[in-house]
């Protein structure tokens, strides 16, 4: 699908969907569950819906009616499994140690570049600790065996989807096991949420500064948990607000342990001026100066932060981004190639972006490279143009937000698919 996008400002309320990742976290310890759990509100995006196909797959029942998915976790795992998992790199992470600690030979396969996605010290990692891998170079992994348990050591450089994958399978087994890191935690947002849904979840886990101790034989006891407003998502809105209108967010958490929240005074650095209701943000039009980011632990906020930037006077640096080389798109060269069609001053190193603010850019022809956050972030810098947006391939948003392109109208976007 084409989206063409009309230079305009965006103006008034939008409830946020979920948090992808705290639906992921909260699904999955559901159907870890003796017993069922209901998650609330049901609104799937493509990667939460290779999730629960994952968790039937190991043998959860799961039903989506009323508003809410209702969850009745494993009883008897399945001795053989087959999981879909899309493109959703979070699906394969976390049940890959999981599908090893229930025992299940499973073949997991998948779309897109998720082959291509690092899971080498993941995969290290359980075959040191008696699960068999077969994985070839360029194909998603088979698991089977039995993981014990024990020290594992794992860098937490690379993912800390590695980190939640561990954290969700040790609790299952017999024994007490440590998870060491052998480099420092990036996105550590993540993994503190990882072990917060645990706990709401009846698995406790010890944080150390670095390394966990997980003690074994747990049991993960039913919930009924409501899913957090997305801050990943909401980025989106607030720097179109900031950009050059005034658009409020509901549905976010102030108490959230979301990475992204970080999202709120970083725009008050680029000048945005920053308002706060009960779990709602807005943001507004204010003179934008150039910042420079640290997105070591914000890797989703580059593309929304880039296109931002192209618009706040002075230069902006973006760094300690590398890891965005190995998302659904090489998200660097993905953002540079999309703004500099639409007329911006972007320059790309091999961990950092450049970025020239201007009053406005000329607009054009743009690639979403199958990525969601890119088709977003190029749908947001639209705003700013002095001529239409083309963005190639902008159905990807489903992925993660099917329903951006209704609110993007709602809020007086002016869109349309050609």
């Amino acid at each position: 699908m084409v989206m063409e996008i009309l230079p305009c400002c965006l103006k008034g309320r939008v409830r946020i969907p979920p948090s992808k990742s705290a639906a992921h976290r909260a699904l999955i310890c559901a159907a870890l569950a003796d017993g069922e759990s209901i998650i609330r509100p049901a609104v799937l995006g493509a990667d939460v819906e290779a999730t629960l196909s994952a968790a039937r797959a190991l043998g959860a029942e799961i039903e989506v009616s009323g508003g809410a998915i209702h969850v009745r976790g494993v009883k008897a795992p399945p001795k053989s499994a087959a999981i879909d998992c899309g493109e959703s790199g979070s699906t394969l992470r976390f049940f890959v140690p999981i599908a090893a600690a229930l025992g299940v030979e499973t073949v997991f396969s998948g779309q897109g570049k998720l082959a291509q996605r690092p899971m080498a010290p993941l995969l290290d990692a359980l075959c040191a600790h008696g699960a068999r891998v077969k994985s070839a170079q360029g194909e998603i992994p088979a698991v089977s065996g039995a993981l014990q348990s024990g020290v594992y050591q794992i860098s937490g450089s690379v993912s800390s989807q590695y980190i939640t994958g561990l954290l969700f399978a040790l609790p299952l087994l017999q024994g007490d096991s440590e998870l060491r890191l052998t480099s420092p935690l990036e996105s550590r947002g993540y993994v503190d949420m990882t072990v917060q849904m645990m706990e709401h979840f009846g698995v406790k886990v010890n944080a150390l500064p670095d390394s966990y101790r997980i003690p074994g034989g747990q049991r993960y006891r039913p919930a009924d948990r409501a899913v957090e407003g997305d801050y990943s998502s909401g980025a989106f809105w607030l720097c179109a607000g900031a950009l050059n209108s005034d658009v409020y967010v509901e549905g976010l958490e102030h108490s959230s342990l979301q990475g992204d929240k970080q999202i709120i005074p970083i725009l008050q650095r680029f000048g945005a001026q920053i308002t706060t209701g009960q779990n709602s943000v807005g943001a507004r039009h204010g003179r934008l100066v150039s910042t420079d980011i640290d997105v070591r632990d914000i890797p989703d906020l580059v593309p929304v932060l880039a296109a931002l930037a192209c618009y706040a006077n002075g230069t902006t640096i973006i760094y300690n981004a590398g890891r965005l080389r190995l998302k659904e798109s090489d998200r660097l060269m993905a953002v540079t190639q999309g703004l500099k069609n639409l007329g911006a001053g972007i320059v790309e190193y091999s961990d950092k972006l450049v970025i020239i603010g201007q009053a406005s850019l000329r607009g054009g022809a743009a690639d979403a490279f199958g990525d969601h956050r890119i088709a977003m972030a190029m749908s947001i810098a639209a705003l700013g143009c002095d001529n239409p947006v083309r963005i190639t391939g902008a159905e990807c948003v489903a992925k993660s937000y099917p329903d951006f392109y209704d609110h993007f109208v709602r809020l007086g976007g002016n869109c349309y698919a050609v």
